[in-house]
């Protein structure tokens, strides 16, 4: 499992997230809990949101969630995709509204997308980058058609993804869609919180430069 800027182990973050904030309002809700966790934990690491880098294929700014630097640098990307759920986090009387992302396979995409954006961004060999997804969906972590348009970005529980991955069916390609991880990463989702009526589970994949 990953570090964060050579310091902290993310699992170890994970936890502790876990253990002061069970659930999350939104993805926003997320990052930021998750910054203050790291900085609680190890105030010399120095945190940056929303940063913006360039895009050398199109020439346009796009933004890295968060951004770790400490003995190293950590680019980190959420997603959090929830199923529609209402309740509070068993530690607090707050109430959560969790909205449902019905478009799971757009979840999967914008996942692996990630994977691939930071796989460019660490191509330098100086930082490392982690993808997160956070869900409590179980769509997302069980195996499902093999034939959807989606099959290929499948984050299944032991899947593997590398290589060129196709989006679409025979019938019905998209290439536009379609992205080559240089990686190997496979799937080991690992359980978050157990909010009554819920259940939330986590998966996490280290991006490095080949010479890494």
């Amino acid at each position: 499992m990953g570090m964060i800027g050579n310091r902290l182990p993310l699992t170890d973050v994970m936890s502790r997230l876990a253990y002061a904030r069970p659930v999350f309002h939104s993805e926003a809700d997320f990052q930021f809990a998750f910054a203050q966790t790291v900085w609680s934990m190890d105030p010399d690491i120095k945190l940056r949101l929303e940063v913006p880098a360039r895009n050398p294929l199109t020439r346009r700014a796009e933004y890295i969630d968060l951004v770790c630097i400490g003995d190293s640098v950590t680019r980190v990307e959420f997603k959090y995709a929830t199923r529609k759920w209402e309740g509070t986090d068993g530690i607090t009387d707050e109430l959560f509204l969790l909205r449902d992302h019905a478009a799971m396979d757009l979840a999967r995409h914008g996942f692996v997308h990630d994977v691939f954006r930071l796989e460019r961004l660490t191509a330098d060999g100086d930082s490392n980058g982690l993808a997160i997804m956070l869900t409590n969906s179980p769509s997302l972590w069980n195996p499902g058609a093999a034939t959807s348009r989606d099959a290929a970005f499948r984050i299944d529980e032991g899947r593997t993804l590398t290589g060129e991955l196709s989006w679409g069916t025979p019938d019905s390609p998209y290439p536009k869609n379609d992205r080559t991880l240089g990686g190997r990463y496979t799937a080991h989702w690992r359980d978050f919180s157990t909010p009554v009526g819920s259940e939330f589970r986590w998966l996490g994949w280290t991006i490095t430069s080949p010479a890494s």
